[in-house]
């Protein structure tokens, strides 16, 4: 097993990651609908390509440049992956582009919000669960790298 293949398998067990699991399933009261693999698949993939990226940047850049480089690393991964997915509100029924932008779309099953600051805050990770919401996807990813261990801005979230 690599080194990177034990800090990513580290990092998905941790309790280091805030997990959120909301939907239960119906008459199984505790019990919750599994993960599509997929979404599994994509949110490691994300996280392994990230730590890379760190790696080889470090903190201090501006998010732009952490997302177009992790969206870089997973395409040459043959990971499929969109950036800046724009996210309607619907609203009465009615869907209403308000701005909002997804940072990146991993193999159309997780999203990865982006930051680089000097501290996460309640705020993103509400952001981040609202946009699991609006999107109807499962699984988002909140990454920080404006940290000295990426572990430290890494936060899963789960609905």
């Amino acid at each position: 097993m690599s080194f990177v293949s034990f800090v990513v398998k580290k990092l998905f067990y941790s309790a280091k990651f805030t997990t959120k699991d909301t939907k239960s399933t119906k008459g199984h009261e505790g019990m919750h609908e599994p993960i599509p693999g997929r979404a599994e698949a994509a949110a490691r993939a994300t996280v392994d390509a990230a730590i890379r990226v760190h790696k080889l940047l470090g903190p201090g850049l501006l998010e732009s440049a952490y997302e177009h480089c992790l969206a870089h690393e997973l395409s040459r991964r043959g990971v499929h992956v969109q950036s800046q997915v724009a996210l309607p509100i619907v609203y009465e029924g009615e869907k209403l582009d308000a701005g909002y932008r997804l940072d990146l779309v991993v193999d159309h099953s997780a999203i990865v919000e982006i930051k680089s600051i000097d501290a996460l805050a309640p705020i993103h990770d509400a952001q981040v669960l609202t946009y699991l919401k609006l999107s109807g996807l499962r699984v988002g990813l909140l990454v920080n790298f404006n940290v000295v261990l990426l572990r430290q801005g890494l936060k899963r979230f789960v609905l």
